[in-house]
């Protein structure tokens, strides 16, 4: 069954002066700041739409990692990933760095590798995400 999740965002102003709001609506976790600074220079306490982005992925690539391990019999106990999302003003989103370190029972480090390589490409955030270069470190411990 198809699920559909919604965000909504109000902006006031000019792209370099204004700023603006996004509403996680479906969830209704909260709301949060954004702006032109806060996505090309510094964060100064709001949020971008690329570390919107890194927290989706993260969280994905978890749950598909979670997901490949269960399916080969070594449910992880636990998996710490990290998204790191570059954007270049002019040239938009060029690189995604995502960094995992997992404890599983039973598999060597090569088997998480293999199973973190799986999940970075079957992991639908990866798949929407498929122009930009997306890179994984992936090791357990």
């Amino acid at each position: 069954m198809a699920t559909t999740r919604k965000a909504a965002t109000t902006w006031n102003g000019g792209l370099a002066d204004g700023n603006g709001n996004v509403t996680l609506q479906s969830s209704g976790v909260g709301s949060f700041e954004v702006s032109w600074p806060a996505r090309a220079e510094q964060p100064g306490g709001k949020t971008s739409p690329e570390e919107l982005i890194a927290g989706a992925h993260s969280a994905c690539f978890s749950m598909a990692l979670s997901n490949v391990l269960g399916k080969a019999g070594h449910p992880p106990t636990r998996l710490e990933t990290s998204a790191e999302v570059d954007f270049q003003p002019g040239q938009g989103i060029t690189q995604i760095r995502l960094s995992v370190r997992g404890t599983v029972e039973g598999i060597d480090n090569d088997a998480f590798v293999a199973a973190a390589e799986d999940a970075k490409e079957n992991c639908p955030v990866s798949q929407a995400l498929a122009g930009v270069d997306i890179s994984l470190h992936a090791a357990l411990g």
